[in-house]
């Protein structure tokens, strides 16, 4: 144990009169960098998504020893670093000037600087441009770590109530219908609990459009996670879906949760006939075919033959 020093009452009056007699211009030691034992480097440190006591001790002594805070809205940053009285420069890096702040970033953090990233809520690099700053860190070998902190994609898993065991982050999807539907039907046979971010103008006709690729698969809406507001919505992508034409437009962060595809082994092919011909009375065979291929996990060879079959034999 390193042996303590003693203070002389004479020692505490010098600092306390050393404060008294700072000049107006003076920049006072408590509002600058910590003198810890952190080291130069690139600091990824995860926000608050909501209440803005979620954010780790250390993540709060990082920021307030960094040289430097590169975020996607100084503003939105801002409101997080006053309220735990941080005041550290800060300087905007997001996907349209990242191609200017990147090498700014890069040529003060080879002088040995603290710099944090941080995004606007939640873990950087998660659907935003962080991912390139830490590449080019990377090829410079600068030393590069993280305070962990909140996911939005994780917390809502842990809420939705769906299989945790293994689960694929498949972030937003392409905003055109042609696009969107073919990223659904590419992830349609992965064995896993799918994450999704969706913007709430777009959720319902989302929800439609997994209804169509999906089936009725169990999923789950949740919204504003961590905040006064907070909602998790339960059932199935139909239940869902009907649920939001008897609603107003949810507002907020949304994370949608889809429920991994029934295994194989736990379909019969009574149960195949059955969605066949359902999908066949609403869509074409094509549209059909590839329904039932995607909601139940089968070849679409295997579907089409069957699909034939049923057409011919109708």
């Amino acid at each position: 144990m390193t042996p303590r020093i003693p203070t002389s009452k004479n020692s505490i009056k010098a600092r306390q009169s050393s404060k008294r007699h700072l000049k107006p211009n003076e920049p006072n030691v408590s509002q600058q960098p910590l003198q810890s034992s952190i080291e130069p480097g690139l600091y990824i440190i995860a926000s608050p998504i909501g209440n803005l006591g979620d954010i780790t001790l250390r993540a709060i002594e990082t920021l307030k020893s960094s040289n430097l805070i590169a975020c996607e809205d100084t503003r939105i940053t801002r409101r997080l670093l006053s309220h735990y009285d941080i005041n550290i420069p800060t300087t905007a890096y997001h996907e349209h000037n990242a191609n200017i702040a990147l090498p700014r970033l890069i040529k003060r953090l080879k002088k040995d600087e603290i710099i944090s990233l941080i995004s606007d809520a939640g873990t950087p690099l998660i659907s935003d441009p962080g991912y390139r700053l830490v590449q080019a860190a990377i090829a410079e070998d600068i030393r590069i770590t993280t305070t962990p902190g909140p996911v939005a994609a994780i917390a809502a898993l842990t809420l939705s109530g769906l299989p945790t065991d293994s689960f694929f982050f498949a972030g937003f999807l392409p905003p055109k219908q042609t696009a969107k539907k073919n990223r659904l039907y590419q992830l349609a046979a992965v064995p896993a609990t799918l994450i999704f971010y969706e913007s709430p103008h777009r959720l319902s006709q989302t929800l439609k459009e997994m209804n169509k690729v999906y089936g009725n698969r169990p999923a789950a809406i949740v919204r504003e996670i961590s905040k006064k507001f907070e909602e998790v919505r339960r059932g199935t992508i139909e239940k869902l879906s009907q649920e939001l034409n008897t609603v107003s437009q949810l507002r907020g962060e949304i994370v949608l949760i889809i429920g991994p595809p029934p295994s194989e082994k736990s379909v019969d092919n009574a149960t195949i006939d059955s969605a066949l011909k359902k999908a066949l009375s609403e869509m074409s065979l094509r549209d059909a075919v590839e329904k039932v291929s995607a909601s139940h996990v089968r070849p679409k060879r295997q579907i089409y033959r069957r699909a034939l079959e049923i057409t011919s034999a109708g």
